[in-house]
């Protein structure tokens, strides 16, 4: 699927859907929090969440005192979404729309979080694109916490193919110099009633 592609099908996602309506919405976004806050990171640290969507997680950072906050999606909408419903506190966060298979990143952070953006890469140039886009966005000593659905969670979201992942063969993606530092599973619960299976994995980026 072409990076056009990929954005008219999450714009149309989010122009015709409701906040509460998508399978992956969290009233609340434990893990990912808990994950960041076991990286270390203070106030002061770069977090870029990538795929953020209409995710509460930049409302939370933002509660919780984080300065420099960014989310990158592909839609628009799903970016007005949040603002709208950050209101004044929407000027704290850096949004920006984009593909992260080809984002020139204009700064490095400390933390980078994806909850369910990598899975849907089904294609090994894509996975290759990300893992590059990566490595020019995460500084030595800096976190990748990537979420997807796991070996036994779902095979389709939203419409489209996904692939299921665990820490290794993310690890695989990423290349030898981010080192696996732990990973979780979490039964994500649908609004629709459903259970779906995730892992969390975290690496760290070697230093030199």
């Amino acid at each position: 699927m072409s990076t056009s592609e990929r954005q008219a099908h999450w714009q149309n996602v989010y122009q015709t859907k409701a906040e509460r309506d998508v399978s992956w919405f969290q009233e609340s976004p434990a893990m990912s929090l808990d994950l960041i806050r076991a990286t270390g990171a203070g106030a002061n640290a770069s977090i870029v969440d990538i795929g953020g969507g209409a995710s509460r997680l930049a409302d939370a950072l933002v509660a919780g005192g984080f300065r420099s906050v960014t989310v990158l999606d592909l839609s628009e909408q799903a970016l007005a979404t949040s603002g709208a419903r950050l209101g004044a506190s929407a000027e704290r966060v850096n949004w920006i729309v984009a593909d992260v298979t080809a984002w020139q990143p204009a700064q490095s952070y400390d933390v980078w979080h994806d909850r369910a953006a990598f899975h849907f890469l089904t294609e090994s140039r894509d996975r290759s694109a990300y893992a590059e886009c990566v490595r020019k966005a995460v500084r030595p000593g800096g976190h990748v916490i990537i979420g997807t659905f796991a070996p036994d969670g779902p095979e389709r979201c939203s419409g489209l193919p996904v692939v299921r992942h665990d820490a290794a063969s993310i690890g695989a993606v990423l290349g030898p110099s981010f080192k696996l530092m732990e990973t979780r599973s979490d039964d994500h619960h649908t609004p629709g009633g459903n259970v779906q299976r995730f892992q969390f994995s975290r690496f760290q980026r070697s230093s030199s």
